[in-house]
């Protein structure tokens, strides 16, 4: 969930390592406050505790992850990487707050599984592994970056051919602005004030552009139910909140 270095969005889709950032040092620390506790499933994390099932799932439904090379790009401390990894896939997880993946090694030691994760930036690994992935996944990532078409051009580089791309995100919705910021952030106070900034939300049509640009195609475009009283999950036909999304790179 973090912040990641992407190459400028006018560059070719294979960013080199000399890239400017695409980084807020501000979303960095803030993530970076909450490492200790991302594990706890009854702290301010909980509602990624709460959606991971659910787009774990997702990911499964639409990809065979069996032996799979999988990039979890943002992986925070781990939750969707490891979830992926109990599917059967080689998960590499990448973000680039040092605190979040000193604590993502740190689980491995609970749960006896195998992630390679890395502080590393989306442009790196897309410069360091072109087409090495069969699947990429960028969980509520896009709308903590300054530039959103660079982050999705490295997530399309990072592809093989016939590979699919997962993104989550929020909409720039009305509906949006009051449950991901009012009732999240101050009403309920699940997460902390500043976490989301409503002018960075992205519509799904305007997600969906940057995706073609990339060279990808848009697969599904699914909707994330939340209810934070009951803290139960789904998919949904209605995208004004949450929504998650497939895309593919053409074979």
């Amino acid at each position: 969930m973090q912040t990641t270095n992407a190459s400028p969005s006018q560059t070719p889709a294979h960013p080199g390592v000399d890239s400017p950032k695409n980084v807020s040092p501000e979303e960095i620390a803030r993530f970076g406050d909450l490492a200790a506790r991302w594990w706890d499933s009854d702290g301010e994390s909980r509602p990624l505790h709460d959606l991971n099932p659910v787009r774990a799932a997702y990911i499964g439904a639409r990809a065979d992850l069996r032996d799979a090379r999988v990039a979890d790009v943002g992986c925070g401390g781990g939750l969707l990487s490891e979830a992926l990894t109990r599917a059967g896939a080689r998960v590499t997880g990448i973000d680039l707050g040092e605190k979040v993946i000193e604590i993502a090694k740190l689980h491995l030691h609970e749960s006896n599984l195998k992630v390679d994760y890395r502080v590393q930036s989306s442009a790196d690994l897309a410069a360091a592994e072109p087409a090495g992935f069969d699947v990429v996944c960028c969980m509520e990532l896009i709308e903590h970056v300054p530039d959103p078409a660079a982050l999705v051009n490295d997530l399309a580089a990072m592809l093989k051919p016939g590979g699919h791309l997962f993104m989550s995100t929020i909409n720039r919705t009305p509906a949006a602005f009051g449950a991901a910021i009012v009732g999240a952030e101050y009403v309920m106070r699940m997460l902390p004030r500043g976490t989301h900034h409503y002018a960075q939300f992205l519509k799904p049509s305007e997600l969906g552009r940057l995706l073609r640009h990339a060279g990808l195609e848009l697969e599904d475009v699914s909707g994330l139910g939340y209810n934070p009283l009951n803290r139960k999950a789904w998919l949904s036909k209605v995208t004004a909140v949450n929504y998650v999304l497939s895309a593919q790179r053409p074979a």
